[in-house]
């Protein structure tokens, strides 16, 4: 199944997408919030749009971000080869964890901003994996028993604050806008091997990352596990599992970044994919 929200910003309702069709389901479910994915709902819904004539939506209807607001978004960086030699940085013997906040959270095809006084605006295409059974020291063997599906995120950057302004990363991660997610969650069932997607993407028509899921260094089932040894992932969190090499900062013969007017094309087998609209800050 592909869970979707639509409507204005910050009145999203929740609806479905089957085939190239979607549909509204606000009234079969308040929210993809922590309760709906705790419980049965996914496998309730499944079975209640079966039997349902459900109203269908406009393809022109602006997509939220396909969730409730988690609790957190944990990142974990460096976790493919490639981008970590492009950074010059070494390979990590353990997963490295940062959070991004929440506020950071945009629609699919919503508009980038560029931060206020920021020079130095990155991409990375991520793929992220939602969580659907609260884990604590779970085992790597039953840790994909916790995930509720996978979705799109661009992890957008800023590397003057995040590598150059002293203290952890999360500064660099966290501006408003810097978390477009979508367009859908796809449940496990309609993702074929996890470890074997390709991301790709474009800044103004340019391939620039084109990378494998099948490069990660640390999995998912390790990942999970992982994360849950340190934190309770409740519900709804999202765990977002790094970029291939392409981000601004590995550019050669030097780095390069965002400006207002670029656009953004980003995508992932099996999960859709987005445009984010380049934007300056305006006060």
């Amino acid at each position: 199944m592909k869970l979707i929200k639509f409507g204005k910003p910050g009145q999203e309702k929740p609806g479905v997408i089957i085939g190239e069709k979607r549909f509204d389901v606000s009234h079969l479910v308040k929210d993809y919030d922590e309760n709906f994915f705790s419980g049965d709902a996914i496998e309730n819904l499944k079975s209640e749009i079966n039997t349902q004539n459900l109203p269908e939506i406009s393809q022109d209807e602006r997509l939220g971000a396909p969730f409730a607001r988690p609790s957190k978004i944990i990142c974990v960086g460096l976790n493919y080869k490639d981008h970590a030699a492009e950074t010059n940085a070494p390979i990590p013997q353990e997963p490295i964890l940062f959070f991004k906040a929440t506020s950071a959270i945009v629609g699919p095809n919503d508009d980038l901003v560029i931060p206020k006084n920021s020079v130095k605006t990155d991409w990375e295409v991520e793929l992220a994996v939602v969580i659907g059974k609260k884990a604590s020291y779970v085992s790597e063997e039953n840790a994909m028993e916790h995930v509720a599906g996978y979705v799109l995120h661009n992890d957008y950057s800023e590397r003057e604050f995040q590598l150059e302004r002293n203290g952890q990363w999360v500064k660099g991660k966290s501006c408003d806008t810097f978390a477009p997610i979508g367009p859908f969650i796809a449940t496990p069932d309609e993702i074929d091997d996890v470890h074997n997607l390709r991301l790709w993407l474009k800044v103004n028509g340019k391939i620039l990352q084109d990378g494998n899921t099948s490069n990660l260094i640390f999995n998912i089932p390790y990942v999970v596990s992982y994360i849950s040894q340190f934190m309770t992932l409740l519900p709804g969190d999202l765990i977002t599992t790094g970029t291939p090499a392409g981000v601004g900062l590995g550019q050669k013969p030097e780095p390069w970044y965002l400006k207002p007017g670029d656009i953004v094309e980003l995508g992932i087998d099996g999960l859709g994919s987005s445009t984010q609209k380049v934007k300056a800050y305006d006060e």
